[in-house]
């Protein structure tokens, strides 16, 4: 595997996720109205696969480098400034661009919403805070086909994420040798377990195979178990087509093993991050369009937040128009999808360069000063407490 601290192939199937799941949400927030064409697709093939796949992928992202950075720590203080560290790079990470985003969605709702879509202020409020408070999935749980949820529905799963963030350096000090256990009976758990709407919320088995994974690519048959085969000209290709196609069946009513269903998925999931873990081009040839998926990968976390307020506010766009007597795309998705899709770029560029990455870097230098005044502590000869 590349030494590369970014990998490529990752970010591709970051932007194969991402855009997954923009288009699993244009029926019902994008075009009220049903399209015809877009039904006929779901019919044989959804993409909702795309959060599973981000779950393999930040497992497998983060345990990268947490594990042998805990596994070196010999005291519990460094234990401590470890699992300190971790949570702070992730707060300045995630949080900023997560809280501008509810923010905007609730001044949205208040005051660009003469069409109602984005739903009613009261949801939105209680949406808000779930948000914020990181118990967005069980709120979404909660309200499965009882009660409005609110414009922010996405941060289901950003929140599991955060409980999965907060959770597992503390699993790494308690389970230490024990890890690989723990993960693989959580795997194999939920595999044979029937996901209620609670259980779907609380779905670790993705996270735990990409930590997994993450875990093998520190031992010598990691490298010999490389899919070379990928080599030849189209065939790793003809395996990502392969196993999306599959994904999104099985996404599908049409599938029906429904008890297996998640399970199998996050397996698949896993499999395309262990091919994109080398770093070999396996999936995709470098090219122009895999610079563009590479691209949308690296914005994909802005554009996962981004995705539903731009759709709505093009559906507030074009009802204003029609109030107005002025001509409007309405009846055209092709000019709606446009419309939605050069916000939704504008929008996550602008995330991504003055607040995604300004707040990134914030992060790692207050890591930085924070090591830096420890180490002078400890070298002065002063004690802590």
């Amino acid at each position: 595997m590349s030494n590369e601290k970014r990998i490529m192939d990752i970010e591709l199937l970051r932007g194969i996720a991402v855009l997954g799941v923009l288009f699993h949400h244009l029926q019902d927030s994008l075009f009220a109205a049903a399209v015809p064409l877009l039904q006929t697709i779901t019919l044989y093939g959804q993409p909702w696969w795309g959060v599973d796949l981000f779950f393999a992928i930040s497992g497998f992202v983060i345990a990268r480098s947490l594990i042998p950075a805990m596994r070196r720590c010999t005291t519990r203080r460094e234990y401590w400034q470890q699992t300190r560290n971790f949570w702070l790079r992730r707060a300045f990470r995630l949080l900023p661009s997560a809280w501008l985003w509810l923010a905007l969605m609730l001044l949205a709702c208040l005051f660009l919403n003469r069409s109602g879509a984005f739903g009613t202020l009261h949801a939105n409020i209680q949406a808000t805070l779930a948000g914020v408070a990181q118990y967005a999935n069980f709120r979404f749980a909660d309200s499965f086909y009882r009660y409005e949820y609110g414009t922010s529905f996405v941060y289901w799963s950003l929140s599991l994420e955060e409980q999965f963030y907060l959770l597992f350096p503390l699993m790494i000090v308690l389970f230490r040798k024990h890890l690989v256990w723990l993960l693989l009976a959580l795997v194999a758990v939920q595999l044979f377990t029937l996901r209620t709407p609670i259980l779907m919320v609380v779905r670790t088995d993705a996270l735990a195979l990409g930590v997994l994974l993450a875990m093998w690519s520190t031992q010598p048959s990691y490298l010999r178990w490389e899919p070379t085969f990928l080599r030849r000209p189209w065939a790793g290709v003809a395996a990502l087509i392969t196993v999306s196609l599959l994904l999104s069946y099985m996404a599908t009513d049409r599938f029906t093993f429904t008890h297996y269903r998640i399970g199998v998925i996050a397996v698949l999931c896993a499999v395309l991050v262990w091919i994109a873990s080398y770093n070999r081009d396996y999936l995709l040839p470098r090219g122009v369009f895999k610079h563009l998926m590479t691209w949308v990968g690296s914005r994909s976390y802005g554009i996962y937040l981004i995705h539903i307020p731009a759709y709505l506010l093009v559906r507030e766009f074009i009802f204003r128009l029609q109030a107005a007597g002025l001509p409007s795309p309405a009846g055209h998705p092709i000019l709606m999808l446009l419309m939605a899709g050069g916000l939704i770029v504008l929008l996550s560029e602008l995330n991504y360069r003055y607040i995604e990455m300004p707040m990134r870097n914030r992060g790692a230098s207050l890591v930085k000063r924070l090591g830096t005044s420890r180490t002078a502590v400890s070298s002065s000869g002063a004690t802590s407490c």
